[in-house]
């Protein structure tokens, strides 16, 4: 036992040395897998890239997003579309280049954790919670385990059908044929993560916050 007690001693006391210079790396990896997701997911929202629109509406959401947001039938029925979708896409979008630059890092994670909550409730809820229909739960709070299953028959379906009439090697060379079965995960990671951020900061060095706040010694 103080054999143990010995060893993990050692172990903390290394940790303790390393993790100075090291300690920027953890907010600094969270920025860098976060920032392109919402970058996308806000220029997806959003008609910048948008051709045969004026100037000004190449700012605005796109109209096929706020139909969407708007749909009750087939989309998210949310109140406002136009607004939300507007909101949404600026969030994600801004935010994203926010967290390239460890800028207000603490504060644009806030109505990023906002978006990842509405996704989760409008778009994800009804799905439960895995993204994929894995063979086996990997998580006990699954609530929509009856949709993996019926999500598992479609995918057994959906292969005969294209070894029977396509070229299955060739449509699954760079990977295998599944169903999205559209759960919270991925939201619920992703604000997970973002609640680490707004805890933690941009990290020391690599963020425009470490060097505002060592400039004007804020704590």
């Amino acid at each position: 036992m103080s054999g143990l007690i010995t060893i993990a001693s050692v172990v903390d006391d290394l940790f303790k040395k390393i993790r100075t210079p090291f300690e920027f790396s953890a907010p600094l990896l969270l920025r860098i897998y976060l920032a392109p997701i919402f970058i996308l997911a806000g220029y997806g929202k959003l008609q910048l890239g948008a051709e045969n629109v004026s100037f000004i509406d190449r700012f605005k959401a796109d109209p096929n997003v706020v139909a969407w947001f708007g749909n009750p039938d087939w989309g998210l029925g949310l109140p406002a579309p136009d607004v939300l979708a507007f909101m949404a896409g600026w969030t994600e979008f801004l935010g994203g280049w926010l967290l390239v630059a460890g800028l207000l890092t603490r504060y644009i994670a806030i109505p990023l954790m906002v978006t990842m909550i509405v996704a989760a409730t409008t778009a994800h809820w009804d799905s439960g919670w895995h993204a994929l229909p894995e063979s086996k739960l990997t998580v006990p709070w699954e609530w929509k385990a009856e949709a993996i299953e019926q999500a598992n028959i479609r995918k057994e379906k959906a292969k005969e059908i294209l070894k029977q009439h396509g070229n299955y090697e060739w449509l699954t060379e760079y990977g295998g044929i599944t169903i999205l079965k559209n759960g919270i995960e991925f939201a619920a990671t992703y604000f997970l993560m973002l609640l680490a951020l707004m805890f933690m900061g941009a990290g020391k060095v690599f963020s425009i916050d470490y060097w505002i706040a060592r400039k004007f010694s804020l704590p």
